[in-house]
């Protein structure tokens, strides 16, 4: 079952059911909040994730500032965000998708 949300910058609802895909769903959370040099580790954990775009899209679109979310560190995503400060993530991976 997906969970959709209404953003207000987008005139469609955000499908969550990637989320009971994802391979962290089993194990400790806390494994993916973590700082420094742990993070690099904790990002290792996402590299064979199916989801891994769209959990990254998701953190991206909803400026989640904390813990690793599609394979990046807080810190690379506040650089993607910065270098690409209008871009919905979502739409953009939807985009590619089609093509």
């Amino acid at each position: 079952m997906c969970t959709p949300n209404r953003r207000p910058d987008l005139d469609h609802p955000v499908e969550l059911d990637w989320i009971t895909r994802a391979r962290c769903r089993e194990g400790d959370p806390d494994r993916l909040f973590v700082q420094g040099a742990a993070q690099r580790k904790a990002a290792a954990l996402c590299r064979h994730c199916p989801v891994l775009t769209e959990c990254g899209a998701y953190a991206l679109d909803n400026r989640v500032e904390f813990g690793i979310w599609g394979g990046m560190t807080e810190r690379q995503r506040r650089a993607l965000l910065r270098e690409h400060p209008g871009v919905s993530w979502s739409v953009l991976l939807e985009e590619q998708r089609r093509r």
